[in-house]
């Protein structure tokens, strides 16, 4: 695949005049904030209000990664099996789901551990 490169007539000016550059570069839009309401419930336990589980779970997985970044999954898996062994079974399972959404395979694995020592 080739690349083109189209150069500006001249290197001093743009082709854009400086008033449509700049309303092109227009002032971000907070398009978040909603999701940070609903990140905030999900570490409370509170899901939000017409939110299916799921997108609760996600936003918690997504938040457990930026905290841990590649690790994330095995840290959740860590979590699973800590819940477990005290017999939290809904911490349990809250780790287990986030472990599922970062890494299906190693919750699979969880899910074998769990399954053969329970």
């Amino acid at each position: 695949m080739t690349i083109r490169f189209a150069a500006p007539p001249s290197a001093c000016r743009t082709r854009m005049s400086p008033r449509n550059a700049r309303a092109a570069c227009g002032v971000p839009a907070n398009d978040n904030a909603a999701g940070a309401r609903s990140l905030r419930r999900a570490r409370e336990g509170k899901p939000q209000a017409g939110a299916m589980p799921r997108d609760v779970m996600l936003h918690a997985a997504l938040h457990h990664f930026a905290r841990h970044g590649l690790a994330a999954a095995r840290s959740a898996h860590t979590q699973a099996v800590a819940a477990f062994a005290a017999g939290r079974q809904e911490e349990y399972q809250w780790w287990r789901e986030i472990c599922r959404a970062l890494d299906r395979r190693m919750a699979g694995d969880l899910d074998a551990r769990i399954g053969s020592a329970g």
